[in-house]
């Protein structure tokens, strides 16, 4: 008994330190193909849509929202957006209501002009 009382402890040290090794790091940084693949919906809409966005561009926008979850993610995916935003023809009325239209809130503006360092 007393041999498998020393190795409880061991075990428990072994599977904690496992499960630290597929925790994801607070560090990662959103990718800008992640954020382009979210908001790939929306792009025919906001260059020549009027209204509403359609669904599938507002369930995109609410994945990039919740992949957007720390200020380095939402500053990745800004720049990401304004990138591309100067690129492309978007109606810009359309662009910056978007997120309220979806009912998100992504903690910046789509803009070519937004600064994504604030």
């Amino acid at each position: 008994m007393k041999g498998s009382t020393q190795v409880a402890p061991l075990f428990v040290v072994a599977i904690v330190s496992l499960l630290l090794l597929f925790v994801p790091s607070t560090d990662a940084v959103l990718s800008c193909n992640t954020v382009i693949q979210d908001v790939r919906p929306c792009v025919s809409y906001l260059m020549n849509g009027s209204g509403m966005p359609p669904s599938a561009c507002c369930s995109g926008a609410k994945a990039l929202a919740t992949a957007a979850s720390t200020t380095t993610d939402r500053q990745a995916a800004c720049s990401c957006l304004k990138s591309a935003s100067q690129s492309l023809n978007l109606n810009l009325q359309l662009a910056t209501s978007l997120p309220a239209n979806c009912g998100i809130n992504l903690g910046f503006t789509i803009s070519p002009s937004v600064d994504c360092t604030t």
